[in-house]
């Protein structure tokens, strides 16, 4: 009996947590049922309130507006409200859709700053822009070529007929609508140009240059000519737009001032004229003088050289002006000028100074003798005899380098200085000499030289170098002064001392 009842507690038990498991998915599975019947309701809400709101917007552009009504009802309030809106949404669009791309432009941006990127430097390149510069400015001077020969009167009968159009349009107040109507003619012209019609009217003939094929492969000596070709023809044109405007910035700043004092007292009188003087008479005197001095007066000048230096008042002014270089040379030639009239006049000399310079020694044997008040005297510098001094052509040097082909490292292997000559000796001063007498320094022998010539250090270079080449018996590979200057001058002068010096030592040669 215990064993059944035992068997019947425990089917019991079972059957109760299979009941509250069944009882506890229903629960769950209503839960479910309802959160979807929810979301049903809120779209089915949403699709109403939508439908709503487009019945709404097309009873209210179909029916006429109506007047205000003294009560409405809180729905009537919402729809007012809804409709105030929609008005003011659809106005707000199409001023948007009308004005809305020029508000557009009147919107405040920082300003971007792009920085190009610039270019390598290249022969080929370089030489196109030089060319489509010429090209781009042949406009221009053509332009001013004509009007050159213009009042040049190249052709006569040309010059007469512009010369009477242009004095009668002067006449009657027609100068500027006769400019304005040449400049129509002019693109009207052009016009036709584009279209391919052959027009062409110069007073000056053109001459056509020849157009160079560029070359694709170019050698490297042709490259560095061509470089340099073309930066000669820039240093030219900057040389002559940096003329033009310092002597206009010179003209302002009172640099010459007779110069500027009649330019001051002709604006003055311009400015009284415009206020005293109406301005048609004004427009018609200045008409007039234009044309007689473009046609007649400029004639004359350019005809008459001596007339015009002595009465051409804005040729003179011009060329008068100075620019900044001549203005340095002027002040250097002051300073020059001051100084030579104070060596002239005979210098009070103290004990102090007396006591220093040696007995049997001049005082302008001792000036002599001073090299560089920094490194002491010239022939300490270079430990040689008293007597020993740089000739006068070469009193301040020959700035050069010295390439030792011998030396191996960089530091001894090219140093920059000067180049001195005496008597008897070529001596070589390192810039980087610390000392009086430094190991840095060179002096050569003239008399053991066994070789001097010319010498080119770069053969791919055009022209015959800036070097000299000279060889001693103590130097396996000949020494070379490189980069200097006035290397035609410094080598006639170590040829023509060393010269001197072997005749002196070999008469008999």
């Amino acid at each position: 009996m215990e064993f059944f009842f035992d068997g019947d507690t425990d089917d019991l038990k079972v059957n109760l947590s299979l009941k509250e498991e069944l009882r506890k998915l229903r629960e769950e599975t209503n839960v479910e049922t309802l959160k979807q019947e929810l979301e049903r309701e809120r779209s089915r809400r949403l699709d109403l309130e939508q439908k709503m709101s487009d019945v709404l917007k097309t009873r209210c552009e179909d029916s006429p507006p109506q007047p205000p009504r003294k009560q409405q009802t809180p729905a009537a309030n919402g729809t007012d409200k809804q409709q105030k809106e929609t008005v003011c949404s659809r106005l707000h669009n199409w001023l948007y859709d009308r004005f809305g791309v020029y508000i557009e432009d009147f919107r405040f941006q920082p300003e971007e700053n792009t920085v190009e990127a610039e270019e390598p430097l290249s022969a080929k390149r370089l030489t196109e822009n030089m060319r489509r510069l010429k090209r781009g400015a042949r406009p221009v001077t053509n332009f001013l070529r004509n009007l050159s020969a213009l009042s040049n009167w190249h052709s006569v009968y040309t010059s007469a007929i512009a010369f009477i159009i242009y004095m009668n349009a002067a006449w009657h107040g027609w100068a500027i609508p006769l400019f304005l109507f040449l400049a129509i003619l002019r693109l009207s012209l052009n016009y036709l140009i584009a279209k391919g019609w052959r027009i062409q009217w110069s007073i000056v003939p053109e001459v056509s240059e020849p157009v160079e094929p560029p070359k694709e492969d170019l050698t490297v000596s042709e490259k560095f000519q061509l470089v340099l070709d073309v930066a000669q023809k820039a240093q030219n044109l900057f040389g002559k737009m940096a003329d033009v405007l310092e002597k206009i910035k010179n003209l302002f700043m009172w640099v010459q001032p007779e110069i500027t004092q009649k330019l001051y007292v002709s604006l003055w009188v311009a400015f009284i004229s415009s206020c005293v003087l109406p301005y048609k008479l004004m427009g018609f005197m200045i008409g007039l003088y234009a044309g007689i001095k473009f046609f007649i007066i400029d004639f004359l000048f350019k005809s008459c050289p001596k007339l015009r230096d002595k009465y051409d008042t804005p040729y003179i002014m011009w060329n008068n002006l100075p620019t900044d270089p001549q203005l340095k040379e002027r002040s250097n030639a002051t300073v020059s000028r001051r100084l030579s009239g104070c060596e002239k006049v005979q210098p009070v000399v103290s004990r102090s100074s007396l006591a220093t310079i040696p007995p049997g020694v001049t005082r302008e044997e001792e000036s002599g003798r001073s090299h560089n008040p920094k490194k002491g005297v010239f022939h300490e510098v270079f430990n040689l005899p008293e007597i020993e001094r740089p000739l006068p052509i070469c009193e301040n040097g020959w700035r050069c380098c010295l390439i030792n082909r011998d030396r191996k490292m960089p530091t001894d292997y090219i140093r920059n200085g000067m180049l001195y000559v005496t008597e008897n000796y070529l001596c070589f001063e390192s810039s980087s000499s610390r000392s009086g007498s430094s190991k840095k320094n060179k002096v050569i022998k003239l008399v053991d030289i066994t070789d001097i010539q010319k010498y080119k250090v770069l053969s791919v270079l055009p022209g015959s170098g800036m070097g000299i080449s000279i060889a001693t018996p103590s130097t396996q590979k000949p020494l070379v002064f490189g980069a200097m200057i006035h290397r035609d001058e410094a080598f006639e002068t170590i040829f023509t001392q060393y010269m001197k010096i072997m005749t002196t030592t070999n008469p008999e040669t």
